[in-house]
């Protein structure tokens, strides 16, 4: 949202140049590889276009964008339950692994760090095939495209559950090759939506399309150990999404469309392009200001919170949660200055967006640890999961919904311009620090309660691991207590 209102500050304030989209000299114009004909907009490397013309071009030229939708209503929504549908199933496949990591390390014999192995080679295959994808889906089929990967992502996922003992390292390799299926999906299914649907109703597709990474995130982590536990064997953790993904890729096959691109603001008539791979990315690369930023102060911050952590934690024994608290609190006016002064200065908003996150991010690792020290083992991968479930839901899979929400009814009390579309947007964000300073009290509150939350804990562990001397037992929770 703040990448959002300082693009619009550039429009408002410093007067970005609007040119206006023009049809193919030769008219209609067909897609090969969409097999999709018909009149396109045509958008070409030469155009001129600068940042944030394109989309308010479109917007001018479609206000509503509902006047001839190139997918009907009823096949636009079928199709958004289909994707959201798989990308459940990709988060609970990322994360099943996770429920059932002890057994793997028993089965295979392994230490912590080549259990570790397993998520590494996963994320970075992830991290390396996404730009990839990301070429193919803006000038290729994407059903096409999302129908190969989920493929990919079925047969190797599966295949991960039939390793033998002796062979670890195809598991490792298999694990790598299920990150190509993920990275074509996540790339590509995203910008389907986006043709799909325009407007608040794209925001709120949006919305639901990712309230399922939380929520198949936790059931990841709840299916894997189930099943475990229900079978008394750790492979068939890693068969419940392949078998459920079989119904996911039928479905996609038969009901998801592939719509023009850049149908839903151009009255279904789609976009085409003409460029090359470098000018996209040189393209982008002047939006990613505050991707480096957000990236630069994730390192920091993160790792400024676990030094902190380290040097306190046996001084203060609820410093983690005063550290948290900090951070929040302490990044709540950089936000509120962020939010006022990017209609005026847009280096001065990168400054203390700079800050601001880097305060928030002091809790990332710091939030983690905490987590693990005041639950049993037993119970912790239950608690990431409800932690990383709540935590989405009240946070970035609701936000976008709830902030638009507020800017539309404020945008509504005046008559609509862009400039006042620019200011309603500005103050809906002011939820944001109020949000900062109810974390920060949070974080204070639990400061009062987290050195009584540990030493429970660790009674608890005396008291299943003592054995059966009472005596022993009474023992181990009074030096517990004492210490």
């Amino acid at each position: 949202m703040c990448c959002t209102i300082i693009s619009r500050s550039y429009d408002v304030h410093l007067q970005v140049k609007k040119e206006p989209l023009t049809m193919e000299p030769n008219g209609p114009v067909s897609s090969p590889q969409d097999g999709v004909a018909g009149p396109r907009w045509s958008v070409g490397s030469g155009s001129g276009l600068h940042y944030g013309s394109f989309v308010n071009s479109l917007s001018s030229l479609t206000p509503n964008a509902v006047e001839n939708p190139a997918i009907s209503p009823r096949r636009a929504h079928i199709a958004i339950a289909v994707l959201c549908y798989i990308n459940l199933l990709n988060y609970m496949e990322r994360y099943t692994i996770a429920g059932v990591l002890s057994n793997i390390q028993a089965f295979f014999d392994i230490s912590d760090s080549t259990a570790g192995l397993l998520q590494t080679v996963f994320i970075c295959s992830f991290l390396l095939l996404a730009p990839l994808f990301g070429y193919l889906g803006d000038r290729y089929n994407r059903k096409y495209i999302m129908i190969g990967g989920l493929s990919v992502w079925l047969l190797t996922s599966a295949g991960s559950s039939f390793v033998s003992s002796s062979q670890f390292w195809l598991l490792v390799v298999l694990r790598a090759l299920v990150g190509i299926g993920e990275a074509s999906y996540s790339t590509v299914a995203p910008t389907i939506i986006g043709d799909l649907f325009t407007g608040g109703k794209r925001s709120i597709m949006i919305c639901i399309f990712y309230v399922f990474i939380p929520v198949g995130s936790g059931l990841g982590y709840i299916a894997g150990a189930g099943s475990a536990a229900l079978t008394g064997d750790w492979h068939w953790a890693l068969r419940i999404t392949p078998i459920m993904g079989v119904v996911g890729l039928i479905l996609m096959i038969f009901l998801c469309p592939n719509p023009p691109r850049g149908a839903a603001e151009t009255r279904g008539e789609g976009v085409t392009g003409h460029s090359s791979y470098k000018e996209d990315v040189k393209y982008l690369l002047k939006n990613y200001i505050f991707g480096a930023v957000t990236v630069a102060t994730g390192i920091l911050g993160g790792s400024l919170g676990t030094f902190l952590s380290r040097q306190f934690r046996d001084k203060m024994p609820n410093a983690d949660p005063l550290i948290c608290a900090v951070g929040m609190l302490g990044s709540v006016p950089c936000l509120f200055i962020t939010i006022f002064v990017a209609s005026a200065s847009i280096p001065a908003t990168y400054v203390f967006i700079f800050f601001g996150e880097l305060l928030l991010s002091l809790n990332w690792a710091v939030l983690a640890d905490i987590l693990l020290y005041v639950v049993i083992p037993t119970r912790r991968a239950t608690a990431e999961a409800l932690q990383i479930s709540v935590g989405h839901l009240l946070g970035d899979a609701g936000s976008p919904y709830l902030l638009g929400v507020i800017s539309d009814a404020i945008r509504t009390s005046k008559p609509d311009t862009y400039d006042w579309s620019f200011h309603s947007l500005k103050y809906s964000l002011l939820v944001c620090p109020f949000v900062g300073i109810v974390g920060g009290v949070f974080f204070l509150i639990t400061a009062f309660y987290i050195t009584e939350d540990r030493k429970a804990v660790q009674e608890n562990l005396f008291i299943h691991t003592s054995g059966p001397s009472n005596t022993f037992k009474k023992v181990s929770v009074h030096l517990v207590s004492q210490t």
